[in-house]
């Protein structure tokens, strides 16, 4: 049985949530400010958290930092209504794994839920986020300077296609959402920038094809996983 720790202060929808979770197996403690979610979470170590970012006493950015500082592995989903640009990068910035914005279906909240739970992590310690080279096989892929490298050969990147890889790369070998990499890229995830995501990853892909050991599967109706062997 998986253990949730939802922070959430409305509580009409904190019950709803915590009354399906429930009903599906999941064991659902909820809190309904930021520093309960802080104590309750050394108490208790859950497997996941579904954190709003509006809380009273400390906000759910702070929540995910502090949590951060001594896990760097339980994955969190913000469930908020804040969705400008700048909230989402600083979601994902503060240690956000997936963010969920309100109004929602539970139904989705549970498929993302799922996907969290059976094999997207953070990275694990060794690697951190602050890390801006990632070593791919025979690649060298540099997000600061925006150059993937292979032997003598230096390929340089646009911008989008650099955060894309370095998305992908913070998170190898786990599924990712497509909803995250598009807001956590682009800002938002309309139509038309998801089908600008398709195109990017084709181009990804084209580029890392001369190693193997590389491949970005795409996982249905979820998002994508960048295999490194």
């Amino acid at each position: 049985m998986s253990k949730v720790l939802l922070v959430e202060d409305e509580l009409s929808l904190a019950m709803l949530v915590k009354d399906n979770l429930e009903e599906q197996g999941y064991k659902v403690t909820h809190v309904s400010d930021g520093q309960a979610a802080i104590e309750r979470f050394n108490q208790e170590t859950p497997d996941l958290i579904i954190l709003d970012v509006m809380m009273p006493k400390v906000n759910g950015y702070d929540v995910a930092k502090a949590i951060r500082t001594t896990n760097k592995n339980v994955p969190i989903i913000f469930l908020t209504a804040k969705v400008q640009v700048k909230d989402v990068i600083e979601g994902f910035e503060s240690g956000g794994n997936d963010y969920l914005r309100k109004p929602f279906s539970i139904q989705e909240l549970l498929i993302r839920m799922k996907v969290m739970l059976s094999d997207t992590r953070l990275l694990a310690d060794e690697t951190q986020p602050e890390d801006k080279v990632f070593y791919l096989g025979s690649f060298i892929f540099d997000s600061r300077k925006f150059t993937l490298e292979l032997a003598d050969d230096i390929r340089n990147l646009t911008a989008k296609e650099s955060h894309l890889l370095q998305a992908l790369c913070m998170q190898q070998n786990q599924t990712v959402t497509k909803e995250s990499l598009l807001l956590a890229v682009w800002g938002d995830d309309s139509f038309f920038n998801s089908r600008s995501l398709d195109v990017f990853i084709s181009r990804l892909r084209k580029y890392l094809k001369e190693e193997p050991k590389l491949q970005i599967l795409n996982i249905r109706g979820v998002g994508y996983k960048f295999i490194v062997d």
